[in-house]
C-alpha cells in the first residue's frame, strides 16, 4: 500500500472536521506539561471545540482549496488545531486565556468566519464575550425595564390599587383640571 493511500483517510478526517467550521486556530504546543495539555483539552472539549495534533503536510492538503488555505504559512514546527463549529470566538478565547498561564503555548494564527487572523488579531478576538454571555446580557437589558415595571405595579397593588393611584396625584390637581376645562369651553 502506498504512503498516499495511508495518508488520504487522515486528510479526509481533517477536511470533514473543518467543513462548516466557524473558526480554526493553530497553536504550537511544544513545552506544555502533560497536566497543562490535559487541562487545555478539557477546557476546549467543554466548549465544544475539537483539538487535535496532525502533521503539517496533512493539514496543508486538507486546507487546500478552502477558506483555511491562508493558514498554510502558519504550518511550521509542531502544530495543533482547534476547531469550532458553534462558537466562532471560543478557540481564540480559550487558547489566549490559557496561554497567559502556560507560557509554552504559542498561538500561530487562525481563521474566524472566513477571515485569516494573525496572533494579534486572535488576541483581539479573544476579548469578545461568548455568544451565551452576549445573549444573557441582552436578555438582562430587556428584562430590567419589565422587572422595574412589575415592581412598581406590585407596590401600587400593595398600597390599595386605585386608591394608591389617586393618592399619588394631589387633590388640588384633580379638582382644578375640570374647572379649567369648563372655563375653556365656550358658553352656549
Amino acid at each position: 500500500m502506498a504512503k498516499v493511500e495511508l495518508k488520504q483517510p487522515i486528510v479526509e478526517t481533517i477536511s470533514e472536521e473543518i467543513k462548516d467550521a466557524q473558526s480554526v486556530v493553530l497553536v504550537d504546543y511544544r513545552g506544555l506539561t502533560v497536566a497543562q495539555d490535559t487541562e487545555l483539552r478539557k477546557q476546549l472539549r467543554e466548549a465544544g471545540v475539537v483539538y487535535k495534533v496532525y502533521k503539517n503536510t496533512m493539514m496543508k492538503r486538507a486546507f487546500a482549496g478552502t477558506e483555511f488555505e491562508g493558514l498554510e504559512g502558519c504550518l511550521e514546527g509542531p502544530s495543533a488545531i482547534a476547531i469550532s463549529k458553534d462558537d466562532a470566538t471560543a478557540p481564540a478565547r480559550i487558547l489566549c486565556k490559557f496561554a497567559k498561564g502556560a507560557e509554552a503555548l504559542e498561538l500561530k494564527g487562525g481563521v474566524v468566519e472566513g477571515t485569516v487572523y494573525d496572533v494579534a488579531g486572535l488576541t483581539e478576538l479573544a476579548q469578545i464575550p461568548s455568544r451565551e454571555e452576549l445573549l444573557s446580557k441582552l436578555l438582562g437589558s430587556i428584562q430590567s425595564p419589565i422587572t422595574n415595571f412589575a415592581r412598581v405595579i406590585n407596590q401600587i397593588a400593595e398600597k390599595g390599587g386605585a386608591e394608591a393611584c389617586e393618592a399619588a396625584v394631589p387633590a388640588e390637581e384633580t379638582a382644578e383640571a375640570p374647572a379649567e376645562e369648563a372655563a375653556e369651553t365656550p358658553a352656549e
